[in-house]
Order: C-alpha cells, then sequence, then structure tokens
C-alpha cells in the first residue's frame, strides 16, 4: 500500500539545488536509511516529508489520514516536566488533556480534597467527552514498553535517556511513517544495540539518516541516496548497495571516458571550418551541439575528502604507564585502579556507556586532570594531537581559515608546502565555505574542520574522543584508512562499532563501575572474547556453589523472610486485581453522580492501593536479589 509519492519534486535552496525532479514512494512497512554528504539535504527532505516545508514544483500524494512522526537530530534545549508529560505531548491536545489528569491523580493521592476531587471530575469530563481513555493506554503501553519512569523529570535525564523519551513521544501517536534524524547521537553502545532490536521489530514504515553504519547493515531494507540534488532509490539493503554502487560507478566511468573521447573528436573536427560549415554536414554540427549540451548538464558527483598524512617523528617506546590509577569526584569513584602499558603504536579504542568516565581518562593522560591516587608515567617525545567531542578548540567568531591556519596562507603537509585554499578542499570547504564564520557551519562540518586542524600537526599520539558524530559515510571511510595507515599511538573513543573494528587492534571496556578491563582485538573480538568468560551452567553451578558456602551467612534468607517471598507473587496478584477492579468502577460515568463522599473514598482507596503495591514489589526485588 502507498503511503506517499513525490513526483518530479524540485527544492533549492539560492543557487544549490537540493532536489531535482525527484522522484520517490513509500509504501507499508518499509526500512528506508536516506544517506548522502553532509548539506545534501537529507534534513530538507524529512522537512518535506513532514510538511515542515514546500517543494518548489512537483507533487506530493498522501495517503488520507496519513499520520508522520520525527525524532529531531538536536536534543531539545530547556526541557522540563515530568517524562509523562513529554511523552504524552506527542498527542497534541489530547497529550495536554491526559497530563493535566495524571497531575490531579498524584494531587489526590496526596491531598483529596473536595476542590482537587472537583478538579478531578472536571478533568475526567473532558477526558470522556474526547472520547481519550483509549489515548491513555497508549501513553502508559509505550512508557513501560520503553521501560521508563514517568515520574522522571527531564532536566535530570542523561543525554542518551531523553532521546529515548523523544523517541516515545514520536512513537505514541501510533505513525505510519516514523522519521528519525540521527538517532544514534548521544546513545552508547548499550542503547544503540536497544535501538536496532526495536527499529527491527517496529511494524510500521521507518525512514531513518545515520552515519552508524551498522545500524544502517542491520536494518535498512531500501536506500535512498541523495547527491548533488538527485535522489536515487536502491532496492536493496546496505551491503548490496554498496555492491552495486561499486558496479555503477565503474560503468558510469567508462561510459563518460568514451563520451569525452567522442566530444574530443568532434571538436576537433569543428575546427577545421569549411568543412564542417557544408550543407551535409550540418546533422553533425547539430549533434555536435547536442553533445555540448549533454556534457554540460552531466551529472558530476561531489569530491572525496582528501587527509593527508603527516611525517611522524617517533616517540619513546614507553607512550604512558599506568600504575593503580584511581580517580574519584564528589566522593563518586570514576576510574578504580586502573593499570595498564601504552606502547608506541598501539591503537585502542575506549568503550563503555555514557557518563561512565571515558573521556575523563583522555583527561587524565593529557594532564588536565590530576589523579586522585596512583602513578601515570607520559613516555618521552611525545607531540600530541586532541579531538575534542564538544569541538571546544573552534572558534566560531573566526573564519574557517583562521581556525587552521591564523597566521600564514600556506600549511606544511608532509614536508611540503600547501596553500590552505587547497588543503580546506580537501577537506570539502569550498572557497567560500573557507571564509566562513564557523558559528555558521553545520555539525558534520565542523568535525571536518576539527579534524583538518588536527591533521595539520605532525603528531605521534593522536587522541580522538568520538569523531565520527556527523560525518558522513565516505569521509568516515576515508578517516579510517588514514587511521588504520597511521605509523604512531592511537586513542579512540566511540560508540561507532564499525569504525572501532576497522581501526583499533585492542579495546579499554568501563563496566561502569570504574573498573577497566583489557580486551585484544576490535570491538566485535571484545564481545566474543567477553562471552567466552561468563561460565557455561555447570562450570558456573559449581562456582556459585563454592561462593554460596562462602558468604551463606551474608546472603542466606531467614525462615521469616524466605516465607514472606514465597507469599509475595500472592499478595501482587490480588493487590493487582483489586487495582483493576477499582480502576474498571472509576472510569465508568455513573460512578461520579454519587455523593462526592463516596467518590472521594473511592479516590484515596486506589492513591492507597497504587502505593501499596509499589511497596510490595519494591520489598520483592529486594528479597529476590
Amino acid at each position: 500500500m502507498n503511503l506517499l509519492s513525490l513526483q518530479n519534486i524540485s527544492l533549492a535552496y539560492g543557487l544549490t539545488p537540493l532536489l531535482e525532479k525527484a522522484n520517490f514512494t513509500i509504501t507499508a512497512r518499509q526500512r528506508i536509511c536516506v544517506i548522502g554528504r553532509n548539506g545534501a539535504g537529507k534534513s530538507t527532505l524529512f522537512k518535506l516529508l513532514n510538511q515542515e516545508t514546500d517543494a518548489d514544483s512537483g507533487e506530493i500524494n498522501r495517503m488520507p489520514d496519513l499520520k508522520i512522526s520525527k525524532l529531531r537530530q538536536d536534543i531539545p534545549q530547556g526541557l522540563t516536566g515530568t517524562l509523562y508529560q513529554t511523552v504524552a505531548a506527542g498527542l497534541g491536545k489530547l497529550g495536554d488533556l491526559l497530563t493535566q489528569y495524571h497531575a490531579v491523580i498524584e494531587q489526590v493521592a496526596e491531598d483529596a480534597s473536595p476542590a482537587i476531587l472537583e478538579k478531578l471530575q472536571k478533568v475526567q469530563t473532558q477526558i470522556d467527552l474526547a472520547d481519550a481513555w483509549q489515548v491513555q493506554q497508549k501513553v502508559d503501553s509505550i512508557i513501560t514498553k520503553m521501560n521508563l519512569n514517568p515520574e522522571a523529570n527531564m532536566d535530570a535525564l542523561s543525554g542518551g535517556m531523553i532521546r529515548r523519551v523523544l523517541l516515545a513521544q514520536a512513537l505514541v501517536a501510533e505513525p505510519d511513517i516514523l522519521l528519525l534524524d540521527e538517532p544514534t547521537n548521544h546513545l552508547d553502545i548499550t542503547a544503540i544495540e536497544w535501538l536496532e532490536t526495536f527499529l527491527a521489530n517496529y511494524d510500521k514504515t521507518i525512514i531513518f539518516i545515520t552515519h552508524d553504519r551498522s545500524l544502517v547493515q542491520k536494518i535498512a531494507t531500501q536506500i535512498v541516496e541523495l547527491d548533488n540534488g538527485h535522489l536515487q532509490v536502491w532496492d536493496c539493503n546496505y551491503t548490496q548497495y554498496l555492491e552495486r554502487k561499486a558496479e555503477l560507478l565503474a560503468a558510469e566511468g567508462k561510459a563518460n571516458a568514451l563520451f569525452d573521447k567522442r566530444l574530443a573528436e568532434e571538436e576537433k573536427w569543428i575546427r577545421k571550418g569549411i568543412q564542417a560549415r557544408r550543407t551535409r554536414d550540418e546533422g553533425r554540427v547539430r549533434r555536435l551541439q547536442q553533445m555540448r549540451r549533454d556534457r554540460a548538464q552531466r551529472y558530476e558527483r561531489l569530491g572525496k575528502a582528501n587527509f593527508e598524512q603527516q611525517k611522524v617523528n617517533y616517540s619513546g617506546k614507553m607512550v604512558f604507564e599506568i600504575e593503580n590509577l584511581h580517580y574519584e569526584i564528589n566522593g563518586q569513584t570514576i576510574i578504580n585502579d586502573f593499570s595498564a602499558q601504552i606502547m608506541r603504536g598501539d591503537k585502542i579504542g575506549i568503550i563503555g556507556d555514557n557518563g561512565c568516565g571515558k573521556t575523563t581518562l583522555l583527561k587524565l593522560l593529557l594532564s588536565d586532570l590530576k589523579p586522585t591516587s596512583g602513578i601515570l608515567k607520559c613516555g618521552t617525545k611525545l607531540d600530541v594531537s586532541y579531538f575534542d567531542q564538544k569541538r571546544a578548540q573552534l572558534d566560531e567568531n573566526k573564519s574557517v581559515i583562521d581556525n587552521v591556519s591564523p597566521s600564514s596562507e600556506f600549511v606544511e603537509i608532509g614536508g611540503k608546502s600547501k596553500h590552505i585554499i587547497s588543503y580546506l578542499n580537501d577537506f570539502l570547504f569550498t572557497p567560500e565555505r573557507a571564509r566562513t564564520p564557523v558559528k555558521a557551519l553545520s555539525g558534520g562540518e565542523r568535525h571536518r574542520l576539527l579534524l583538518a586542524r588536527v591533521f595539520t600537526k605532525a603528531c605521534n599520539l593522536l587522541i580522538l574522543d568520538e569523531p565520527t558524530n556527523d560525518l558522513d559515510a565516505e569521509t568516515l571511510e576515508l578517516l579510517e584508512e588514514r587511521l588504520m595507515d597511521y605509523d604512531g599511538t592511537l586513542l579512540l573513543v566511540s560508540h561507532d562499532r564499525a569504525f572501532i573494528n576497522n581501526v583499533v587492534t585492542s579495546t579499554l571496556v568501563f563496566d561502569g563501575k570504574g573498573n577497566l578491563q583489557e580486551f585484544v582485538g576490535d570491538y566485535d573480538d571484545y564481545v566474543r572474547q567477553a562471552a567466552t568468560l561468563k561460565q557455561t551452567p555447570a562450570v558456573k553451578k559449581t562456582v556459585n556453589k563454592i561462593e554460596k558456602a562462602s558468604t551463606v551467612s551474608a546472603k542466606k534468607l531467614n525462615y521469616k523472610e524466605q516465607r514472606e517471598l514465597e507469599q509475595l507473587p500472592a499478595k501482587i496478584q490480588a493487590l493487582e486485581a483489586g487495582l483493576s477492579a477499582l480502576q474498571s468502577k472509576l472510569s465508568d460515568n455513573d460512578f461520579y453522580q454519587q455523593d462526592t463522599g463516596t467518590v472521594s473514598a473511592a479516590q484515596k482507596e486506589l492513591a492507597t492501593l497504587e502505593a501499596e503495591l509499589k511497596t510490595v514489589y519494591a520489598r520483592w526485588e529486594q528479597l529476590e536479589n
């Protein structure tokens, strides 16, 4: 079933064409990945689909009552209120109504005064008139499915958790098409793997933009490529797309070379003058004119970035010697008793959940922070370049040129002098863009700029903190090649599993409690090794017996606790049955025709049952653990 179709759509900003006579049909249950260079128009395509902007020409046909939800690339600033309120906001006016009801219910639990009960009755009447009780179930269901705490405050959540809440907000309206713009931004590997599983099981149409190649490979069933205004649909997965694209480029190269050869021959012939003006050759002249027009209109692909390597002066054999390194802040342990030796030429990936201490470790190695205890020795002859994920090294008010080479028009690359405009062109900055202030650049352009700045320095220790964010796939692949050929020592923090797999030779993994463990190989190697460290059931059973024998006094439940644990499931079941019956009674409009005292008593009983059930669940988990 066709949900939406674009027919001969054209859209340009100024002189830059983003879409030229594009045709694209979206059907039910597709998982479409939109790929293309930074600035190619991917986010603009999303705005077009979501009716946030209009095309210059062409026609867009939509299925009647088509519902589209969108997850933005950036996290909105100043999010406040509860998680429930944020998710319910995805329902528009109905969401506002449910938010009011949710807030009043909390007030009733604390103070069931006549005024508050009257307020509750008014909200319930409005929900009845809007027939919104079923909608409330959708909010509760999506919050439960995504393992969220509805009472959590938005301003206290991490960036990764906020992304999950915003995804819930997009999903709660049950859209026919879900638009995801860089959904893995701000997510750690654990959250990305959860997102992959969720999207793989989602039964509606998904259209997403991402730089995470692992996500594309596992999720996408169709690829839409945007390049220089041209939209091309590849009805295949990402691996097949790469193969077919390589074949197409090779065929285009041969065809263009043959065309250019024929055009050169015709241009040589036309310059003979008299022979070309003979009547019997007018057809050949017309064909040449058409060839010239075809050549002028030929679709030229954008150039590729080119990161040239600086010559590396070798450091000492030992780069870092770390013994019992410990770091804590405000009483919280960030790094606990870490020891390691980092040798010249090591390429180490640093992996862990958001907030576990990866950037802190880098700052300790860079001497920006002092350890609480332990020994950290730096090697000799170290020349360090540092890529900061927050891009704090860039001056937003200065131009691209001034951020890379403020005092000279030339930079020295690989022992050779190169003009700054030519050097920045290797990073896909046109002369006009090179003179643009940094504050006018996109996120991907800022990342390319910081890479350009990093690669101007000859360094033998390269520290990269999340260098892959917002970069397109081709630039990522080129960066991978340069890092694989890099002769110095590399420390890399990244949540991009494909990037880690292609670059590093060993990994340092945070366990979330400040402990680090080293694994030989890349991310996939770490996953395999970590799996083998888990004992088989028979071995684990024996080990557990030994552990229990040595700690029986600390872990074994007494008779009273054991009896309590056995009785809790039945108690929980009874409470849930009573709660369900009471909720059913309270959802009946006729119930509120009774006197205020009866209604108030029922509301208090509801609040009491909910609180008791929460307490029993907490006790059950405590005894189980």
